[in-house]
């Protein structure tokens, strides 16, 4: 039986825990052992074994180093080795690598371990980090440092935030040297355009496999009986506008949401924003709905199907996953023309307008609202069951990971 195991930071909650959940789910039907890791956040039921990496101790020193040294993914030192000690007993035949930052990994023990293993390696990016000195995003600011080494890092206060040194350029010529030293590893962008960013990148020598985030469509379908979810939020009789996102702020687009509060008519459009933290809900509109996170997937499904026109004003999306979660339910969407989100987005399955420019976010609202919801309805449904249902997409990783094995 031969053994698949994924070093995540959750299972089963936020977008990269339920996609391992996926992952280890199809091995297991296809009869492989699976196991996850996680450091935090382990969404009960499971159907893999999970294992535990560090501890919250472990993870508050991690952010103060990061803060003080910019030198994130460079400490957890104890956490990692028992990891790699973890790993070395159950001899796993496939490693498959999510995100690593987060506090929990040390990457120079870690990679080091896995260039003298002979188990192929498959790295999922889920974002930017990877191939820079620091950032997890860099097209809202149009940065290119990535391509030349970073230094001098415009993004040195965001995520994972240092305080005072800079450290970026060192962390891209070490990034460099660890990665370069992986024979046996495959990189897998989630979108084409996280692929055509890769093959310009310090991972380019690397082979490079586009393999999209599956979505659950036993899980984010259209729900008929939205009643519950109406009731509880207060949602009635009016033509709602949903936006969601793990954590808000302007690259997701918040403040072009409480701008286009400021132009709709109230009496017939309501905005219903899904994520938000407790600071934000106060701050937001007398006029708008807010909702803290949620990682009831059910009840997000609801959400996605009462919503008339699902809304992302995001600028940085490696992906699109509530908006591919969003149009499973057969909601149509409307989105930026940004980064991934266009491969998703079509006539068929919404509009796509530029970026920050909410006069035409009203404006094809408008058009959604004149053609019916019902209209975009089976196209969305079709669209993400052709090229995005999760058994197609994580199939997609055990041909991967037999042709590896042979």
């Amino acid at each position: 039986m031969p053994t698949l195991f994924q070093i995540s930071i959750s299972i089963n909650s936020g977008s990269i825990g339920r996609i391992a959940e996926q992952i280890g789910q199809m091995a297991i039907t296809q009869g492989w052992s699976s196991h996850i890791t996680y450091a935090r956040n382990f969404v009960l039921p499971s159907t893999s074994k999970a294992v535990k990496i560090g501890n919250i101790f472990d993870m508050y020193w991690h952010g103060i180093t990061t803060r003080l040294f910019d030198n994130h993914c460079l400490s957890s030192t104890y956490a990692t080795k028992k990891l790699i000690k973890k790993i070395r007993q159950i001899k796993p035949d496939i490693i498959q690598i999510h995100n690593i930052h987060g506090y929990y990994i040390n990457m120079k023990i870690l990679f080091n371990f896995l260039k003298n293993t002979d188990m192929p390696v498959v790295w999922t990016l889920h974002d930017c980090w990877s191939f820079t000195g620091h950032c997890v995003h860099f097209d809202y600011l149009g940065c290119e440092k990535w391509l030349t080494g970073c230094g001098n890092c415009p993004q040195k206060g965001e995520y994972p935030a240092s305080k005072f040194l800079d450290r970026s350029y060192r962390n891209y010529v070490l990034k460099k040297r660890l990665f370069d030293q992986m024979k046996n590893m495959t990189i897998i962008p989630v979108s084409f355009w996280l692929e055509k960013l890769v093959k310009k990148s310090l991972l380019k020598n690397h082979p490079i496999r586009v393999i999209p985030n599956g979505i659950d469509t036993s899980i984010f379908y259209p729900i008929m009986d939205t009643r519950t979810v109406k009731k509880k939020y207060g949602i009635n009789g009016k033509f709602i506008l949903l936006g969601a996102a793990n954590i808000w702020g302007k690259r997701k687009g918040f403040d072009d949401f409480v701008a286009l509060n400021k132009i709709i008519n109230h009496d017939m459009y309501i905005i219903v924003l899904v994520g938000l933290n407790n600071e934000q809900k106060k701050k937001i509109p007398k006029e708008m709905i807010g909702i803290e996170r949620t990682e009831n997937v059910d009840e997000l499904a609801a959400l996605y199907s009462v919503a008339d026109v699902y809304i992302s004003c995001s600028v940085e999306e490696t992906f699109g996953l509530t908006i591919a979660e969003s149009m499973a339910c057969s909601t149509p969407v409307i989105a930026y023309n940004c980064t991934a989100i266009p491969e998703l987005v079509d006539n068929n399955t919404g509009f796509i307008v530029e970026r920050g420019d909410v006069e035409s976010l009203y404006k094809a609202i408008v058009k959604i609202q004149k053609k019916g919801k019902q209209y975009y309805a089976i196209s969305c449904r079709e669209k993400i069951m052709k090229y995005y249902n999760k058994k197609k997409c994580c199939n997609k990783y055990m041909t991967l990971y037999d042709s590896l094995l042979q």
